[in-house]
């Protein structure tokens, strides 16, 4: 997975030096609210039902953080864009970090999510400047949790169906909005056997993935229902090491519309992907 990582976004310097450990993003936007978070009932129930409230919210807003962190290395990639719950599509625009030096910095990478698919732009050497990078997140060892550098929204939100053991810790104010705060572990396997069909195929490759199906969160909605923030911890073996990834999806805006229009074939990319 770290290996298709590293092709991907390329190893030079320390952009993939490599691994990471957790982004606890700042919320930005979203709107002030006096209602109560507090949960009217199961926990359990109330968070696995995040991904149908956000379908039926529509569209929002998006921050997004990986941090991953290994042998003592950390980076953190971040993106911003919107999101569309009901058809899963989305676009980000997604900054690279610094190599180790701190000198070199890298162009801000365009991605387009969709169901079972992640189109990126500006992807780096020996792809033109005017094509697209297509990527099939079923056949990803991740289904492109992580390899895209952000967890698509509709993904994070789509593991908490296979929420487990999840508590409620209480009531925060997340960028002017009360949420309440809750807490679990979700098992891929169980959350890819009820996707949604638009995101099956890509659960379905990463419960198949990961050396563990558990994925702990840290999930806050608000008096709605609607996901506002979720801090998922993924962990895998590359190399025979531990690479740890924190991905914190941040939404906000609700209603913002978002217009995402997929490249045309002549628009993709056909040649060797260098790193």
């Amino acid at each position: 997975m770290a290996e298709r990582y590293g092709r991907l976004y390329g190893r030079g310097g320390g952009a993939w030096a490599v691994a990471v450990t957790l982004v606890a993003g700042a919320a930005t936007g979203g709107c002030s609210a006096s209602e109560d978070a507090k949960p009217a009932g199961d926990p359990l129930a109330t968070v696995r039902a995040a991904a149908e409230v956000l379908a039926r919210a529509g569209t929002s807003r998006t921050s997004t953080s990986m941090e991953m962190a290994t042998g003592g290395t950390r980076v953190t990639i971040r993106g911003e864009g919107g999101y569309d719950f009901r058809q899963r599509t989305g676009r980000l625009q997604v900054v690279l970090p610094k190599d180790a030096a701190g000198t070199s910095e890298h162009r801000p990478i365009t991605e387009l999510l969709a169901p079972g698919a992640l189109y990126m732009k500006n992807r780096g050497a020996g792809v033109p400047a005017d094509k697209w990078v297509r990527v099939d997140t079923t056949a990803l060892d991740d289904g492109n949790l992580v390899t895209g550098g952000a967890t698509d929204p509709a993904a994070a939100a789509e593991l908490l169906r296979g929420a487990q053991r999840v508590t409620y810790v209480g009531e925060v104010e997340l960028a002017g909005v009360k949420v309440g705060h809750y807490r679990g572990v979700a098992d891929i396997a169980a959350a890819a056997r009820v996707a949604s069909p638009q995101m099956k195929g890509a659960l379905t490759a990463a419960a198949k993935g990961f050396a563990t199906d558990t994925v702990p969160f840290d999930a806050y909605l608000d008096a709605e229902g609607r996901l506002r923030k979720v801090r998922h911890q993924f962990s895998f073996a590359n190399q025979e090491r531990t690479v740890a990834v924190a991905s914190t999806t941040l939404l906000y805006g609700f209603g913002t519309p978002v217009v995402v229009k997929l490249p045309a074939r002549k628009d993709i990319y056909a040649g060797k992907v260098q790193a």
